[in-house]
């Protein structure tokens, strides 16, 4: 039977314990092949002797701007926000932080903050170290902003890039793993092979039922689909079927520019010749979905466009992609 240890540990803790590090022959594990890693205590002292002492005796936490610190029992917090609150919030500084016994109050019911202000100024001082230690400085209290590279300004997987070559079979792409099309230009050159009967299936999405793009063969006919957080749906459709053999199919979207999640001209055209236009009249600045992906030739998960099926097998492209090109352009 199992038993409980009234232990403060990290979440992370139980991950990287020494006997797996001994097993594998790895002494360093703070710097392991130039690559940094946050230094964790082992769990395996406690599982022997039930009236262990704490090792693991100061802990920070962060998220969103929620910060907290424990150390030998005290445990003080700081809350920001909540996480479904998305509007800006008062400067950090001027946050106010709880302060707890927990080896008295292990539900955190007692708040003695206003008791001892030297603890808390203390325990304060003490996250901002830990803090700087492990790197968690500059904390960053956006929550949505922070999904987009471009806007939170951090590095992005695809650097500089403008242009990506895709192929079948590239499908469960991230957000972050493909290229960031929000708030700008972009083209997408599909070259296909249309087999006799015409074709029907996804060529190229992104995102999901509440929000995305797709660019797909309906019946026959060409249509690209920008679905704005599954509230509106804004489709252009050619009235023609493709005939059968290689075809190029180019989706021209020219965003309007003079700020985020803007509106835009969509032009559908088939081999040279141009078969739709239409307005997307709005966009999605920031994120499409932190699990529906991009996919090449099909739509992995909830369709972003209506009447096209649902998962893999039902939204699969019947026909042949060699290649598509998708290229982006920044719009002031």
């Amino acid at each position: 039977m199992g038993e409980i240890r009234e232990l403060i540990r990290d979440y992370m803790s139980p991950f990287n314990q020494n006997i797996f590090f001994k097993a594998l022959n790895i002494i360093d594990i703070y710097n392991l092949n130039a690559i940094f890693r946050q230094p964790r205590t082992s769990l395996l002292y406690s599982f022997n002797d039930a009236d262990a002492p704490e090792r693991h005796t100061t802990q920070y936490f962060e998220m969103f701007g929620n910060r907290a610190i424990y150390k030998d029992g005290w445990f003080a917090r700081t809350i920001h926000r909540a996480p479904w609150q998305a509007v800006n919030m008062p400067p950090l500084e001027t946050d106010t932080w709880d302060l707890y016994n927990v080896n008295e109050d292990f539900s955190l019911a007692n708040n003695l903050a206003d008791k001892y202000p030297q603890k808390v100024a203390e325990m304060e001082a003490l996250f901002m170290g830990e803090a700087e230690k492990y790197h968690a400085l500059l904390i960053d209290d956006r929550v949505i902003a922070r999904m987009n590279p471009a806007i939170a300004g951090r590095p992005d997987l695809l650097g500089v890039r403008t242009t990506l070559t895709l192929y079948s079979g590239m499908d469960g792409m991230l957000e972050n793993t493909f290229m960031n099309v929000k708030n700008r230009s972009k083209t997408i050159t599909a070259e296909v092979v249309i087999p006799k009967g015409g074709a029907n299936g996804v060529i190229l999405s992104q995102g999901g039922r509440f929000g995305g793009w797709s660019l797909y063969i309906k019946d026959g006919k060409p249509a690209y689909t920008y679905n704005y957080l599954g509230l509106e749906h804004f489709t252009v459709s050619s009235t023609s079927t493709i005939a059968a053999g290689d075809a190029t199919i180019l989706l021209n979207f020219v965003y309007d520019g003079g700020g985020l999640g803007k509106g835009g001209e969509a032009t559908l055209s088939v081999n040279g010749k141009t078969v739709a236009k239409g307005r997307i009249e709005k966009t999605q600045p920031l994120i499409f979905s932190a699990d529906e992906t991009a996919d090449v030739g099909l739509d992995n998960q909830t369709p972003v466009a209506e009447g096209i099926g649902i998962g893999r097998d039902e939204t699969r492209f019947t026909g042949k992609i060699h290649k598509i090109t998708l290229a982006v352009k920044d719009v002031k």
